[in-house]
């Protein structure tokens, strides 16, 4: 029995040991350009330009669609992506792609996606992390084309997912603000 606070001696079994981790984070600027129908609040992409820097690309295809990806996936949880429960028993309601509202080709159109390649001093490949890149571009450049769209009625600020009742809800307050 050891006592508390009593040095114990290291089993010559334990082992610690540390490296400092390479990091190597790829960064990179999304812009997306919508559109929006005031009467019914369905926005539209109309342009999605992203220009990414992963380092040294071993594989452009695959990289390219992780980025594709990554960027629908983004503008998917921003335009839809919403899990519901029921209030009573907490039972999932949005449990098949039948309720849940999934991201698809027509979401956005050819995005423009572009990388400027920066090699990572990290590591001997120059390589960076590519998968989550288009997803973190895509949620900020989205959202705030939707919030920048309608600035100028006085809508600061939608929850996502921004659908178009929740687009029409804030545009009709904020007309109504105004009024």
């Amino acid at each position: 029995m050891i006592e508390r606070g009593a040095a114990q001696t290291p089993s010559p079994l334990d082992t610690i040991a540390e490296r400092p981790i390479s990091q190597a984070f790829p960064s990179g600027a999304h812009v997306a350009e919508v559109e929006i129908d005031m009467a019914t609040g369905a926005v539209e992409i109309v342009r999605y330009t992203a220009v990414d820097d992963v380092g040294n690309v071993l594989n452009h295809t695959l990289a390219h669609g992780q980025l594709i990806g990554g960027i629908v996936q983004g503008a998917g949880q921003v335009f839809g992506e919403h899990c519901e429960y029921d209030v009573n028993d907490g039972q999932l309601i949005t449990g098949s792609f039948m309720d849940y509202c999934m991201p698809r080709a027509h979401l956005i159109p050819a995005v423009s996606a572009v990388n400027h390649t920066v090699p990572s001093p990290n590591n001997p490949l120059g390589a960076k992390g590519v998968g989550e890149a288009g997803t973190v571009g895509a949620l900020a450049a989205t959202i705030n084309a939707i919030c920048d769209a309608l600035a100028p009625l006085g809508v600061r600020h939608i929850e996502m997912p921004a659908t178009p009742e929740r687009v029409w809800r804030a545009i009709r307050a904020a007309q109504k603000a105004k009024a």
